[in-house]
């Protein structure tokens, strides 16, 4: 069932184009549940074959992770956190994984929206507290569109790499996501520990 449905995104990007990429990305990013996983590879299947180009196809992605991302932010701007959470369950945000997801933006500060966009259920979400705390909008985009681009990236390449072959592509996903972890986890960190020296009167 899954390779038929990797090759019916396969056809349906192909058929699309980059605005196919760009639409379910979007979609992605926002809240209706398509993974990118299931996106971008194709895409990377697709340039693998000549008919798509990498730049364009990671260009498309990006963006239209970005458009989503926008979309819950100004939802959470606009609705505020009451709202969201008596009518999330209506689109799949749960109150405990929106709790979670609000906790970890506290915990790690406006870096958490580059960080989100690396970890799964993370990346549709971060953007809901950060769109709640009014976070600086060149910050938000530029966190945004960075972990965006960092990821879009990586699973554009894994379907060059291994074409339509979704078993090779989940089997190196695991260990790509488990270095994506540690160095989110570096990133936190360094960012921490920036920010601490910082705060410290006459620190350079």
């Amino acid at each position: 069932m899954i390779h038929q449905f990797t090759m019916y995104l396969v056809e349906t990007i192909s058929s699309m184009g980059y605005l196919g990429i760009f639409l379910l990305m979007a979609l992605e990013s926002s809240l209706v549940p398509i993974p990118s996983e299931l996106v971008m590879p194709p895409a990377g299947y697709l340039v693998q074959k000549g008919e798509m180009n990498f730049f364009l196809v990671v260009l498309a992605g990006t963006v239209g992770s970005q458009v989503g991302a926008y979309a819950n932010y100004f939802m959470a701007l606009k609705l505020g956190r009451p709202l969201l959470l008596k009518y999330g369950k209506y689109v799949l945000i749960s109150q405990a994984k929106f709790v979670r997801i609000e906790t970890f933006f506290l915990t790690h500060g406006e870096i958490s929206t580059f960080i989100g966009r690396l970890l799964p259920v993370a990346r549709h979400l971060i953007s809901l507290p950060a769109g709640l705390a009014r976070m600086n909008h060149t910050r938000f985009i530029t966190y945004t569109m960075l972990g965006a681009f960092i990821w879009v990236t990586i699973l554009t390449y894994l379907g060059y790499l291994f074409g339509a072959n979704e078993e090779l592509i989940y089997a190196y996903e695991k260990p790509i996501l488990a270095g994506v972890v540690i160095f989110c986890t570096v990133t936190v960190a360094v960012y921490v520990w920036y920010v601490k020296r910082s705060s410290i009167p006459g620190a350079d």
